[in-house]
């Protein structure tokens, strides 16, 4: 499959395996520090995951990051060229200078047949890939470092026992329906493709949306942030800037059709720097519209919708119906018609 070929011949797409599956803590691929390197793009969700529980678990002296191009063309995910303005955390590759990812996939196995995606954990001593299967590199950061970190850190655990049979059984339908069903809508290349992906992401939102209306702790597991908040977060913060007008998600938006999602994913983007501070809205923005030329391809990225996360509750709304405010959409540069959305601080009152 080309790097940019995403639909199957039916129209369907069809997200294929991770092949490296190893774990840091395994016999092979010990916790030590000055070992490991983690490559990621900013508008990636499964990425997203990853940094969220790098920064939730201290491990940023552990697992050092590079940030990759937002650009993904057919070479795939690439890094910053000779010549090129830095910018935004956009970087080269530090250990081999590499232009693509692809290049260390081809570097661990020279006979690699797969995508070429992020987030990958490389073994700087072992000059290979430990692995680029997301959902297990956030369960074993949980533990993998406990004995290096902060006395703070060390047994924080977001897959906690008395919570694991429920997460398993969310994670499944959330991850088929909505993580992976944006994707399903947006690279379906017939009606029927896209409508049978459609359908089952809303009727996932209405039982999420359900489901936050009956808790009472603000999380999707009562009082506990979990595994489960993360995965879906990095979906749902991308929902209504990115999959509703790009992925044609538009049967409705998380901020005007779903209340306690929307409230949910406010108390987690301006409460949390893990989550906050690991969100990058122009990458996001500029990967999608830029990189996904047969969905969009004059690359035009809407301004909108603008905040990117409303305030809490209780602060004031940018944006109303009616009285579009412009007061944060500031020039990049002076003189420049091109503007960027300055988020307002919460009130810290």
């Amino acid at each position: 499959m080309a790097i940019t070929n995403w639909a199957s011949k039916d129209g369907h797409f069809r997200r294929p395996e991770s092949q490296f599956r190893n774990s840091i803590g395994d016999k092979d691929f010990p916790a030590e520090k000055d070992r490991y390197h983690l490559y990621v793009s900013y508008a990636c969700p499964w990425a997203h995951r990853v940094l969220i529980v790098r920064k939730l678990k201290g491990l940023e002296e552990f697992l050092p990051v590079t940030v990759v191009h937002w650009e993904m063309l057919e070479g795939g995910w690439r890094f910053l060229k000779d010549g090129e303005q830095a910018g935004n955390d956009i970087e080269k590759d530090p250990l081999y200078n590499s232009q693509f990812i692809k290049d260390l996939y081809f570097k661990a196995k020279p006979d690699y047949e797969g995508r070429f995606t992020v987030p990958t954990i490389w073994d700087k001593k072992q000059e290979t890939i430990v692995n680029n299967e997301s959902s297990e590199i956030i369960r074993f950061l949980n533990t993998a470092f406990d004995d290096l970190v902060e006395p703070k850190y060390k047994g924080v655990t977001y897959y906690p026992e008395d919570l694991r049979s429920k997460i398993d059984e969310l994670n499944e339908w959330v991850y088929n329906t909505v993580n992976n069903g944006v994707y399903k809508c947006g690279f379906a290349s017939t009606q029927e493709a896209y409508e049978a992906a459609l359908f089952p992401l809303f009727e996932s939102l209405n039982r999420l949306e359900k489901q936050l209306s009956e808790t009472s702790g603000g999380y999707l597991f009562g009082d506990k942030l979990t595994e489960a908040d993360i995965r879906l977060f990095t979906t749902i913060v991308r929902f209504d800037v990115v999959y509703v007008q790009h992925f044609k998600t538009n049967l409705g938006t998380i901020r005007h059709n779903y209340p306690h999602l929307n409230r949910w994913l406010k108390k987690l983007y301006w409460n949390d720097a893990a989550f906050k501070d690991t969100t990058n809205f122009e990458h996001i923005k500029k990967h999608y519209t830029k990189s996904h030329t047969q969905i969009n391809p004059t690359k035009i990225t809407p301004v909108g919708p603008l905040p990117h996360v409303e305030p809490e509750d209780g602060g004031d709304v940018i944006l109303k119906v009616g009285n579009i405010k412009l007061d944060h959409l500031v020039p990049e540069t002076e003189g420049s018609r091109t503007h960027t959305l300055k988020h307002p601080e919460p009130n810290p009152e």
